[in-house]
């Protein structure tokens, strides 16, 4: 099932790469006939390079995301500003990296803008109408009705280009009539994957009918899985004890080991590349507004253990004279250019220095207030097991949800949270590093 999405994605990469490299074929062709091989060789290897960091580019700006993949406004902006970050990149290289880059004429470069560009956008759109018309790979029946059940029927059937199509719903669950007919269900609708709640699945009857259908090659899914799949997060609501013993309790020996030296490193690197920029900040603040330029206060790290976080304060300094506030999504209590710095995360420079100490991350949950912590613990189910490992400047629900500040964005967080523990490794890091750096330049603006 997983391994459908993944090849629809492999495809689109693959077809990215044969209309990049023919782009560039066309051209030399164009300006040059049938191009001798130095011609060729001489181009080859700069594009290459070229290449290779605009399939980062789409990558990081959401072109290999099937939920993207429709013909609408919203693609085309999308495809239409990672195209032009694409061609300025391709552009600095050439134009400003000299000698190692000399393309010449440079007019060879704006002639393959010109022919990708277009060759690309019809090859986008033709791939999108097809992944939405074309006859979906998996054809799903779910049994039981609530509202993870209805988010995910929505969600696929919003967007036919993820591949999955709903034949059949039994509402009723294990009451449900037409749960005694279920292989005449499946043969007429040619169904392949069976939905199943986790609940559902352990009742001996339910168990019993789905078992004597196996050998019409159904799968049999948790609904919980697909959701994951669907969504990219973990639906709590769905989940028991047991699902987390088998899920979080496995350890990952590599990853750990080598996780924390890398860290220290780039938070090394990071903090002296960016000191003169953090000492502009730390003049700024203190020229507008009175008080420390460096914000401290508590968060609750792994296994709850409280620590000092350090922040540059985009606050007035009497921000919490009546108590401890969730910050607001336009908070009154901002200092002029604050909201930019929260927005840009720059007000977090400081916690480089927290990563030297061993009490965050790079990427991990976000820490909060263990005032805040005592409470969500009391209101959402499993909330203290995003403890487990230590918390991060960045993470899953940072680049995937929008800012909250209540106790509903507090669980829907504690979903992407969750996702990340079971699902954590070198490439999601990596991955949540690169599209953080996207949103600081998108979200400051």
């Amino acid at each position: 099932m997983d391994t459908t999405v993944k090849l629809k994605q492999s495809a689109l990469v693959v077809g990215d790469i044969i209309i990049l490299y023919a782009s560039l074929a066309l051209t030399l062709f164009l300006r040059y006939g049938w191009p001798a091989e130095e011609i060729v060789k001489f181009h080859f290897w700069p594009f290459t390079l070229i290449f290779a960091v605009w399939l980062l580019i789409f990558y990081i700006g959401g072109l290999y995301d099937l939920r993207s993949l429709k013909n609408d406004v919203d693609f085309a902006r999308r495809f239409g500003a990672i195209l032009a970050i694409a061609a300025l990149f391709a552009i600095i290289v050439f134009y400003f990296f000299k000698p190692t880059f000399i393309i010449t004429p440079r007019v060879n470069l704006f002639i393959f803008l010109a022919i990708f560009g277009l060759s690309s956008y019809i090859w986008r759109t033709f791939y999108n109408n097809l992944a939405s018309a074309g006859a979906p790979s998996d054809k799903i029946l779910i049994i039981g009705y609530n509202q993870t059940t209805q988010e995910l029927v929505d969600q696929i059937n919003q967007n036919p280009q993820l591949g999955y199509e709903i034949k059949f719903w039994m509402k009723e669950g294990l009451q449900d009539k037409e749960l005694e007919h279920l292989s005449q269900i499946i043969l007429a609708n040619q169904i392949n994957i069976i939905v199943v709640p986790a609940h559902i699945k352990k009742n001996s009857n339910a168990a019993k009918l789905i078992y004597k259908n196996l050998v019409l090659g159904i799968e049999v899914v948790n609904l919980a899985d697909l959701y994951e799949i669907v969504f990219q997060k973990i639906p709590l609501a769905e989940l028991e004890e047991v699902w987390f013993l088998e899920n979080l309790a496995k350890r990952h020996r590599l990853y750990e080991i080598f996780k924390r030296p890398i860290e220290i490193f780039l938070a090394t690197i990071i903090g002296i590349l960016t000191l003169p920029l953090a000492i502009l900040i730390a003049l700024f603040i203190k020229l507008v507004s009175s008080g420390s330029v460096i914000f401290t206060q508590q968060r609750a790290g792994q296994n709850g253990a409280a620590f000092t976080i350090y922040k540059f304060r985009t606050m007035r300094p009497d921000a919490e004279k009546d108590g401890p506030q969730w910050a607001q999504k336009d908070d009154g209590r901002v200092i002029p250019l604050g909201n930019m710095l929260r927005k840009s995360h720059l007000d977090e420079w400081p916690q480089l220095l927290n990563i030297l100490r061993g009490e965050l991350s790079l990427v991990g949950p976000r820490p909060e207030r263990p005032e805040f912590v005592k409470n969500l613990s009391k209101e959402i189910p499993y909330y203290d097991l995003r403890h487990l490992i230590r918390p991060g400047i960045t993470g899953w629900a940072q680049i995937n949800y929008r800012y909250g500040a209540s106790i509903e964005d507090a669980y829907e967080k504690l979903q992407y949270d969750i996702y990340y523990l079971k699902n954590r490794s070198v490439v999601l890091d990596i991955l949540i590093v690169i599209k953080t750096i996207r949103l600081l330049f998108t979200s400051a603006k």
